[in-house]
């Protein structure tokens, strides 16, 4: 599984494209079509995943013991055993090259089919010419390059066992498949829907083998069941990898939704220049054809890494780094209300660097702020003429969390929202705000259209998650979930402004010189998943905007999300021994505890 032992938010990586499973297809046929042989392509995939798999290996299983003056390594004592399980399409061709290669380096190979039948097996008379090959072999085009490769394989007597066969002798156990390493290449990245019968009970099976062996598990491409362009996994039915070798370029779905829990760690494995190969390919064809090549524009950006910052100058006041007015904090009749939520999102404004902050919140919750926040300012959320008048002084409004949901909290977002629309604010929009939103454009009010053509020159940020995303499209939470980036887009589309859609692998859509760029942030943790981390991004974001000593990409909404989701990591990983902190852990994670943590990653993000 990945790990986050690199806690920096600022490092010397740079952002890596995405694609989408269609995407690949045609940048592998962008290389076929300049004459590159597709088996060629094949053997050169499976020789350096063999090479990344021996490294991996050895890495992960050479212990190290000191002695005085030197480093001696321990190997294991039988021979590295590899078992290699494929299907029959191209990652089973992949698998079985992977077996022929790794069998030539010495390990001990068995190679696990599934869903083949015997006449898969008959390689006598048949023609080993790759389906590409221009030589005139009119049987050519019959042989696939999976069955080529399984060719290879058998010729340099790779051993292999039907899976059908193992079960029917029910010796699928760790005693009976024992292996150091698991190889998955069972499906490539063309699934989009459960694995059903004997390939579910394969990775079901795969799965069990590798934690009752406590052992490696690799995945080809992908790991199979998990959907390339929508990391979608349906019914849990996927090979839960350790490291998966991703070829030609990096899918999407392998960092957002299930993907970020059954990939593992990645590593890239090229192959083709696809960006020259896909730029020559259009310039053969028509004007119009070359518009095509913006398909190959990936779909989304992967962050790992945040936008530094400068010191302040020391010659500055509250004044130069931005005014916030939260407004949320109600106490609808019948209940206690919702201030614990504004106040979460005022301490993460303040954490982040605001100024200064005034929380527009039920005048019942003021004593509670600012016993937690004695340096914020407090108006009562009903006084109209009050608020409205505090929007005009301040650099940022953030609002919604915690407002309530009834009719005269409706009222409240709207008559606040086109104050900031009239004053040219800055707008941060969440929970419950978010609800009343998706309230008005059912009822098709003028605020929604308003607030969309604001949004073309000025700052709106919304950060939904799938529930609130769902109301908001009219759609149901489950549609959401199964192409988190098309309602990312679809969102953007309906409201305007930038958006986060919260959850695994968190996807942001801003507005960049009038392009949509969607990017998806590789940090945070499960532990994030309680209640209150909301509107600790809202602070977070409304702090962000606030500071106008900030460059543009340090003031961004995915910048807002990094640093949000590098202080939950912070906390589950990182104990300070100096201080004596403890550390936090992913089951007792709470929203309170990221105000501190916020402060301790913007000061690592100073340079």
């Amino acid at each position: 599984m990945r790990n986050n032992t690199n806690l920096s938010p600022i490092k010397n990586t740079k952002p890596i494209a995405l694609y989408s499973s269609e995407q690949v297809y045609a940048m592998e046929q962008a290389w076929f079509s300049q004459g590159y042989d597709s088996f060629g392509l094949m053997k050169q995939a499976a020789w350096q995943m063999t090479q990344q798999i021996e490294q991996i290996y050895e890495q992960r299983n050479v212990s190290t013991s000191h002695s005085a003056n030197t480093n001696v390594y321990h190997r294991s004592a039988h021979p590295r055993r590899a078992s290699i399980w494929v299907g029959k399409g191209n990652n089973g061709g992949d698998g079985w090259l992977i077996a022929h290669y790794l069998q030539q380096s010495g390990w001990q190979v068995e190679v696990i089919t599934v869903g083949f039948s015997e006449n898969d097996f008959d390689i006598h008379d048949q023609s080993v010419t790759s389906k590409n090959s221009n030589n005139g072999d009119s049987d050519s085009s019959n042989i696939t390059d999976a069955t080529r490769a399984l060719q290879v394989a058998l010729a340099s007597s790779c051993h292999y066992k039907c899976f059908e066969d193992i079960i029917s002798h029910h010796d699928a156990d760790k005693g009976n498949l024992p292996a150091d390493v698991y190889i998955d290449a069972l499906f490539g990245i063309g699934l989009d829907r459960a694995p059903e019968g004997i390939y579910e009970l394969a990775i079901n099976t795969f799965n069990s083998l590798t934690q009752q062996n406590n052992t490696l598990a690799i995945a080809v491409d992908i790991p199979s069941g998990l959907v390339a362009s929508t990391g979608e996994v349906f019914e849990r039915i996927a090979i839960q990898a350790d490291v998966t070798l991703c070829l030609i370029a990096r899918k999407f779905g392998l960092h957002t939704k299930d993907g970020t829990d059954y990939s593992g760690d990645v590593i890239d494995i090229p192959l083709v220049p696809y960006q020259k190969a896909c730029q020559q390919t259009a310039s053969h064809h028509t004007i119009a054809e070359k518009n095509a090549s913006q398909a190959f524009e990936p779909v989304a950006m992967l962050l790992t890494a945040a936008h530094s910052m400068n010191l302040r100058r020391q010659n500055s006041y509250k004044g130069s780094y931005g005014h916030v007015l939260v407004i949320g904090g109600n106490r609808v009749d019948g209940s206690q209300g919702m201030g614990g939520a504004a106040i979460l999102s005022a301490a993460s404004t303040m954490a982040t660097g605001a100024g200064k902050i005034t929380v527009a919140c039920h005048e019942a919750f003021h004593g509670s702020l600012l016993t937690s926040l004695p340096d914020a300012m407090t108006i009562n959320l009903h006084d109209a003429s009050g608020v409205k008048g505090l929007i005009k002084q301040a650099s940022v409004v953030a609002i919604g969390m915690g407002l309530g949901r009834d009719e005269k909290a409706k009222s409240l977002f709207i008559d606040y929202v086109q104050a900031a629309i009239d004053n040219e604010k800055s707008i941060v929009i969440d929970a419950d705000g978010l609800y009343h939103l998706a309230s008005l454009h059912m009822g098709n009010h003028e605020l929604i259209t308003e607030l969309r053509e604001y949004s073309t020159n000025h700052r709106v940020c919304l950060t939904p998650h799938s529930g609130e995303a769902a109301r908001l499209l009219d759609q149901k939470i489950s549609k959401i979930e199964s192409n988190r980036l098309q309602a990312i887009k679809q969102c953007a589309a309906t409201y305007g402004g930038d958006w986060v859609l919260k959850g695994a692998g968190s996807l942001v859509l801003e507005q960049e010189e009038r392009k949509e760029q969607v990017y998806v942030c590789d940090v945070g943790n499960a532990g994030m998943a309680t209640a209150g981390m909301g509107d600790v991004l809202s602070g977070v974001t409304a702090g962000l905007l606030a500071q106008q000593d900030l460059s543009a990409g340090a003031r961004s909404l995915h910048q807002a999300v990094l640093i949000h989701g590098f202080a939950g990591d912070v906390l589950v990983n990182q104990a300070n021994s100096n201080t004596n902190t403890l550390l936090v852990g992913q089951r007792g994670l709470q929203a309170q505890d990221m105000p501190a943590a916020i402060r301790h990653v913007m000061q690592l993000m100073i340079i």
